[in-house]
């Protein structure tokens, strides 16, 4: 299904009432940066409540890499969060993804991340993700100068209890680093 409606995964008259509900939220939600959306949602009971939880879950989860508000990453993650596709380097749970998010920050100030398709399963859900911004930060002893940067992920996320509980990612880390000049393009 493609995603039209804010609240995609809500039948239309739930949709008006969850609508008027967050309407009425206190100012203080109103200054969280909004949630992506995807661009394409596929699930077996969209308007099933289990399933809107794994889809917001998985939601905050990439907002918080679009935005690096740390509060997206702690709303998403479960306290006891295992990656496990860990890089070498970052430190396992909530500290490792926030660790992460700094240090791409430093590099791409302006990075925007985007959900190009999100699939629920069960207690899983995919979400294919892309990013993009510019380099004008600085990566490890690397100075960037300005140039584009535009990779892909994708992750698996095991949703247990409205938080994601564990992940295994694959991200584009070879286009990545051809791009910030750290790998010499081939050809």
């Amino acid at each position: 299904m493609t995603v039209s409606s804010p609240f995609p995964f809500v039948r239309p008259a739930r949709a008006a009432a969850l609508a008027a509900l967050l309407a009425a939220a206190p100012a203080a939600f109103a200054a969280a940066p909004p949630l992506l959306q995807p661009a394409r949602l596929i699930a077996a009971a969209p308007d099933d409540a289990n399933d809107a939880a794994r889809v917001l879950a998985a939601r905050r989860y990439a907002s918080f890499w679009n935005s690096g508000d740390p509060d997206l990453a702690r709303a998403a993650l479960a306290p006891d969060f295992v990656d496990r596709t860990l890089p070498p380097g970052r430190i396992q749970g909530l500290a490792g993804a926030l660790q992460a998010s700094r240090t791409m920050r430093a590099a791409v100030p302006d990075l925007r991340c985007e959900i190009q398709q999100m699939i629920v399963a069960g207690d899983r859900v995919v979400v294919h993700l892309r990013f993009r911004g510019r380099f004008d930060g600085r990566f490890g002893t690397v100075e960037g100068s300005g140039q584009a940067v535009d990779f892909i992920a994708t992750d698996i996320y095991r949703i247990a209890e409205d938080r994601i509980n564990e992940n295994w990612h694959l991200e584009d880390n070879l286009g990545l680093m051809r791009q910030l000049g750290l790998v010499a393009p081939t050809g």
